[in-house]
């Protein structure tokens, strides 16, 4: 078997003296255009899990890079001049140059052939002379951009510049800094890579790998794009002098550059396959790139090994790595965002800027932090005036003379079982036992404030007096069985959403017959050519739909709802005003973000007018259209602040399902950076949804500061006790998550076996 290696890194060299090693005789050629000497950047951080892949794949290498590395596990985070630290987490890393090196002696030593300084021939001419060729010809691949109409690749380029450099000292942690300049705030990241007296440029002090980030208009601001690498450490040193203590900043052919996260619909082509990061990046904030390409490496060699032929191989390869790396990429993305957006975090107390800054990628939890360093998150929790001994989620929260028992929320989920309108014994029970399993709040499905604005035949209204009575029911059920829980309503009208099959009978298809006609901002479909054309709306037909929400909203209140929400998000009707996507309209209610919010804010004053003043109004909102042209995170902080101003007690953060070609970037808790930012620039309380999923996830949301409250659907449909089993498992029993009387024999887990 020939093998060629395009691509001299930790990945290539890796993969050609792994499948040099388990066949030994494979004819295995490595090109690189660098001379062996030649490398960039400082120090390679490598986990536990990724040593440990390279010891069942080759001792040799596993043994001599356990040898070099240095160890740690503490992180040190610098806010404001004050140093804090958090253990227990582990870290391993070594010089870059000396990883090559490594790998250099093992490839020489198994036979490999290494070209060094040489120009690999393109991957297309390789592939007819070999039978695997092996492209880890890094971020700038011209493998991959040779053949990207079949790799497909995607390459984003993100907000902030960043500066790899090194100093002549071995830290004893992680350290992370911030730097709060004329021109904005600048951040460091830090961490040893050799040390005292075991390597390094000075080998009786050891060394540390320094990177220097900021945002793009910082960089410009502080004239950092017009300084060379001389000009750029000694800038980035007075920065940082605190933490440098009169040490210099040492540069190896160091520039600024933007992150780039590179995504590969697919990773192989023929017998050629990309490895590392020509196939993908994640951001540094969260580990290495080197990681990756070393285990991409390990991965490939095994799924060769296993007797399959080479498109077998690379086909086994791609399906066990994929998905460990899109959900290292979306911790990448989420912590990479995260120092993007620093300014907003930066005002927060010192240990729950600690706090949230370590939970950034959502990898890292309050549940995990507590095993790691439990003294570091009692200080975080003491900071927060969290009682000892409660989980956060199960602290109080006020919304205007609506005091909330604990944190959580059931979100509004559409149950489209209506007939009429009319909610009806399914809704009792649903509601019901939802009230009963905790929570502090209990949302209803969006209940229509006409039968054109319903989206289905089953949703449920409240346009009738039939309405309003079987709603009495639902709530009188739940302050009655379920004491101390809140129910809210959530109002809204379809739009050009509207007309529609339930759920399960093929989402937003329209009806096979019986469909109304529906209204929006402006005639555009949801789907051309599948949904109907809607009606733009006259403004004398606007004010009458203004009155079906006050009309609906006053029954709500005589209904015994304790609090109402708004709901402007979606592409529903309020939603179809928001977004520059759906509202095309030239009169003064389209344009302008201003113009745009003009008809959902008169809509919110009319409810606010007519709802009781001492209960609660929430506004849901879509924070993104996840679609170019549609509404910006900006566009977001915005909108909150406008409905803020007119009274609207709390934000529910949704994101987006406002066109049907949107993009979301999934992922856990994926929509909650939103909510975090409208927290903190608009100053108004949010409630976060979207792939919250566990009590450690609202724990961790809710210390950290990015929500006020915690909405859950499909975990509540999985379990309507979510709330009192996330208590029992942690073996909380306060106040706030009672067990309902009939309910306590059951408040323990039962044994699942005897024992002999």
């Amino acid at each position: 078997m020939r093998v060629a290696v395009i691509g001299g890194g930790p990945g290539g060299l890796c993969a050609a003296a792994l499948l040099k090693r388990l066949a030994p005789d494979r004819v295995v050629t490595l090109w690189e255009r660098n001379a062996p000497d030649d490398t960039f950047g400082f120090g390679v951080v490598l986990s536990d899990e990724t040593l440990g892949g390279i010891e069942t794949a080759d001792p040799d290498v596993h043994a001599a890079l356990g040898a070099e590395s240095v160890r740690w596990d503490a992180i040190d985070i610098v806010h404001r001049g004050r140093t804090l630290t958090c253990g227990g987490h582990g870290f391993a890393a070594l010089g870059r140059h000396r990883l090559l090196e490594i790998l250099h002696a093992r490839c020489r030593e198994l036979g490999v052939d290494l070209r060094f300084s040489t120009e690999a021939p393109p991957a297309a001419e390789l592939a007819r002379s070999h039978d695997l060729v092996i492209a880890a010809d890094g971020v700038h691949s011209t493998t991959r951009d040779a053949h990207r109409d079949h790799f497909r690749p995607t390459l984003i380029t993100h907000r902030c510049r960043y500066i790899w450099l090194s100093a002549d000292f071995a830290l004893d942690a992680f350290r992370f800094e911030i730097a709060e300049t004329e021109h904005g705030i600048m951040q460091l990241h830090a961490y040893p890579y050799a040390a005292p007296s075991a390597g390094g440029p000075h080998p009786a002090a050891g060394a540390s790998t320094v990177i220097v980030e900021m945002r793009e208009e910082v960089w410009r601001r502080a004239g950092l794009d017009r300084c060379d690498e001389a000009a750029s450490v000694e800038r980035c040193g007075a920065y940082f002098a605190g933490f440098l203590k009169g040490r210099p900043l040492r540069a190896n052919r160091s520039a600024w550059t933007a992150f780039r996260t590179v995504v590969n619909a697919r990773w192989s082509h023929g017998n050629t396959v990309l490895l590392g990061d020509a196939a993908h990046t994640a951001h540094f904030s969260i580990g290495s790139g080197t990681k990756l390409a070393v285990e991409d490496a390990v991965a490939l060699a095994a799924r060769l090994q296993d007797g399959a032929p080479v498109d077998g191989a690379l086909t086994a390869y791609e399906a066990e790595r994929r998905p460990v790396v899109e959900s290292t990429q979306r911790a990448a993305r989420a912590s990479l965002e995260w120092f993007e957006n620093l300014a907003v975090h930066t005002g927060r107390p010192p240990y729950r800027f600690a706090f949230d800054l370590l939970t950034r990628s959502r990898r890292v939890t309050h549940d995990n932090l507590r095993l790691r360093d439990p003294e570091f998150v009692a200080s975080v929790e003491d900071e927060a005036g969290i009682p000892p001994g409660t989980p956060p989620m199960f602290t109080p929260f006020r919304l205007r003379g609506l005091t909330l028992r604990n944190r959580v929320v059931v979100s509004p989920m559409d149950m489209y079982s209506a007939v009429d309108g009319t909610p009806g014994d399914f809704h009792l029970v649903h509601l019901g036992a939802r009230a009963l399993g905790g929570a502090a709040l209990v949302m209803t499905e969006m209940v229509c404030v006409s039968p054109r604005g319903r989206i289905t035949p089953g949703c449920t209204g409240m346009y009738a007096p039939e309405h309003e009575t079987a709603w009495r029911r639902v709530t009188d059920f739940v302050h009655t069985q379920a004491p101390g829980t809140a129910i809210g309503i959530q109002l809204g009208h379809s739009g050009r959403k509207g007309s529609t099959r339930r759920q399960w009978e093929g989402i937003d298809q329209p009806l096979p017959h019986g469909n109304w006609p529906l209204v929006a901002p402006s005639a555009l479909p949801y789907r051309p050519g599948v949904n109907q054309i809607p009606h733009a709306l006259t403004t004398a037909e606007m004010t009458g739909i203004r009155e079906q929400f006050t009309l609906s909203a006053a029954a709500a209140a005589r209904a015994g709802f304790d609090l109402l929400e708004l709901h402007c998000a979606h592409g529903y009707l309020l939603s179809g005003f928001l977004s520059p996507l759906t509202n095309r309209r030239t009169d003064a209610y389209g344009g302008t973000l201003a113009a745009r919010l003009r008809y959902p804010l008169e809509v919110f004053d009319a409810v606010r007018a007519v709802w009781p003043a001492d209960r609660p109004m929430t506004v849901r909102i879509s924070a993104t259209d996840w679609a170019d042209g549609g509404t910006t995170a900006e566009d977001a902080v915005a909108v909150a602040r406008a409905f803020a101003a007119h009274g609207a007690d709390a934000l529910d953060v949704s994101t987006g399902q406002v066109v049907p070609d949107e993009q979301p970037a999934y992922g856990r808790s994926y929509q909650t950076p939103f909510a975090d930012r409208i927290r903190h620039e608009a100053g108004v309380p949010v409630i976060a949804v979207g792939a919250i999923s566990s009590w450690d996830d609202v724990n961790s949301l809710i210390l950290a500061g990015r929500t006020d409250l915690c909405a859950l659907a499909r975990p509540h449909l999985y379990d309507p006790h979510w709330t009192l089993h996330a208590a029992a498992e942690q073996g909380y029993e306060g106040t706030p998550a009672p067990w309902p009387a009939p309910y306590r024999a059951g408040s323990r887990r039962p044994p699942t076996g005897r024992g002999a």
